[in-house]
């Protein structure tokens, strides 16, 4: 076994305190060392403040003789010239230039009057691929089975020049018509929105998200020829799919997002693989995303109707004033008018009913047939017709719309619907809430059956009626048609801009609302 020790203990490892009497004999010890010291270093201190006294007096009479020597020394003077900037005046002119610069390019974003007018909220626009929208414009070619679109959809959607109508509207107002397509409003909104004052390049302080995808131009090409429903899908899965990765799409599940779809509704609410169109609106994540349409499904929410283009896109608020001013003061030699063509294929075409109409009404009509001449676009004897005539019949179109519309009250002419889905279920962005203050219903069976003479009931409205609804219809104008200008009108808001804020109206408006998944 081996033996136990014991530890050693841990007292050997404490320093032993001085006692208080050692510590006091040192302490006194020191101090009379002290004293006595400091007693034999007085006198060399005072020896030595003597000698520094007189050195710092010699330094400081060496200095004023220096400094009264040099004053009268003549040294040349340093000429600045006049026109050189100042430092303060170089930073003002540099902030300046980059100011404007980036103004050229992108709207205000931050300043003080940019806030004040977008109290409404501000937009933030994707930036996508640019699949979804300029290789589609580059493909014009390709965009309609029969001709090439190129020309129709140049000078930023607006079309050629409409040169040819030099001989029916004022000389200073023909730069401001053009040909255009009546399916481009998603290139006029991209390239406006672009521009918005209240575009904001920062999404965290963006009310609504602006998706720039060109749905009905990228659908058109396969409407036609026997495309696969899978071809006509394509796009819109590809865009819905990009978006849906985006952040902010998933912060909102698409409430605040809108787009531009340049066709009517029906182009993107096929049901069925054999049925016309694409799906594009049944896709997954379509649903709650704002669509603006040239027409609308009038039972969905979602869908927003927004004029058709029309051929006249005023550059300022003078171009405005000068057309309705022309419109205004008009003479108007016939009563009612039509431009459209007949459907030989359709059982009791209404429209042929029209024509006909117009014919058995002895001098009272004038009529433009489609048939043999184009009037997708607008032509000058379209024109010519409208502001010929103090109402213009508005039958459905292939649709329940149709751009006829809006050609017709451009011209100051006062629209007769037979459809209550024509207009006043289309436009409530628009057009005001009262009808009957811009235009003319007219039931559309008692005119099949004959109970009902459209001219007869058109007699009914006296000069001053018809005077007080074409002012009506003349003040409208501005709302119904698409600015040339990129920043819009001075004061004036067109098409866009009331779209625009509706919106905002809207955005805001639906925050409380359920909102589904």
């Amino acid at each position: 076994m081996l033996p136990v020790s014991n530890p050693s203990s841990p007292e050997h490892l404490l320093k032993k305190s001085r006692t208080p009497d050692s510590t006091t004999s040192i302490d006194r010890k020191n101090s009379f060392n002290s004293l006595h010291s400091v007693g034999n270093r007085s006198s060399y201190i005072a020896a030595s403040r003597s000698h520094c006294t007189w050195l710092i007096l010699s330094l400081l009479s060496l200095q004023l003789i220096l400094f009264l020597t040099l004053r009268s020394i003549p040294f040349p003077h340093r000429h600045i010239p006049e026109n050189f900037p100042s430092p303060a005046a170089v930073v003002t002119t540099t902030v300046t230039t980059t100011v404007i610069s980036a103004a050229s390019s992108n709207p205000p974003l931050s300043s003080s009057s940019s806030d004040e007018r977008c109290d409404s909220g501000r937009v933030f626009v994707y930036d996508m691929p640019k699949i979804f929208n300029e290789v589609i414009l580059q493909q014009c070619d390709n965009l309609n089975p029969w001709s090439s679109r190129c020309d129709a959809l140049s000078n930023d959607g607006f079309g050629q020049e409409a040169t040819s109508l030099s001989n029916v509207i004022p000389k200073d107002l023909v730069q401001s018509w053009f040909w255009t397509d009546q399916f481009v409003t998603e290139i006029i909104f991209h390239n406006r929105i672009l521009n918005h004052r209240c575009r904001t390049l920062d999404p965290e302080s963006a009310t609504a998200f602006y998706i720039p995808f060109y749905a009905g131009l990228a659908v058109g090409q396969y409407l036609w020829s026997n495309y696969a429903a899978a071809d006509r899908d394509r796009h819109c899965k590809m865009m819905t799919q990009w978006v849906k990765n985006q952040p902010y799409w998933n912060r909102s599940n698409g409430w605040d997002h809108f787009i531009t779809m340049g066709r009517i509704t029906w182009d993107f609410r096929r049901s069925k693989d054999e049925d016309w169109g694409s799906n594009c609106i049944y896709i997954p994540g379509m649903r709650n995303i704002t669509r603006l349409l040239i027409e609308r499904n009038s039972w969905d929410h979602f869908d927003v109707g927004v004029p058709y283009p029309t051929g006249f896109h005023p550059r300022s608020d003078s171009d405005v004033v000068n057309w309705q001013d022309f419109v205004r003061n008009r003479r108007r030699e016939t009563l009612f008018c039509f431009a459209g063509a007949p459907r030989a294929g359709i059982v009791n075409d209404f429209r042929g009913l029209l024509l006909r109409h117009c014919e058995e009404s002895r001098g009272k009509c004038r009529t433009v047939d489609c048939t043999v001449g184009k009037c997708s676009n607008g032509s000058s004897a379209i024109l010519e017709t409208f502001l010929g005539s103090d109402f213009c019949l508005q039958p459905r179109g292939d649709s329940f719309t149709r751009r006829s519309i809006f050609d017709c009250m451009l011209a100051g002419s006062i629209p007769v619907f037979f459809w209550r889905r024509s207009a006043y279920m289309q436009y409530q962005w628009f057009l005001p809430d009262k009808p009957d203050s811009y235009s003319v219903f007219i039931d559309r069976n008692e005119v099949t059956n004959g109970t009902t003479s459209i001219k007869e009931v058109l007699e009914r409205y006296s000069k001053e009626d018809v005077r007080k609804m074409r002012e009506r219809v003349i003040d409208l104008i501005p709302n119904l048609v698409y600015a040339k200008s990129p920043n819009g009108l001075e004061t004036f808001k067109d098409a866009f801009d009331v779209a625009i804020d509706g919106v905002f109206r809207r955005f805001k408006e639906q925050e409380n609302w359920y909102k589904w998944r």
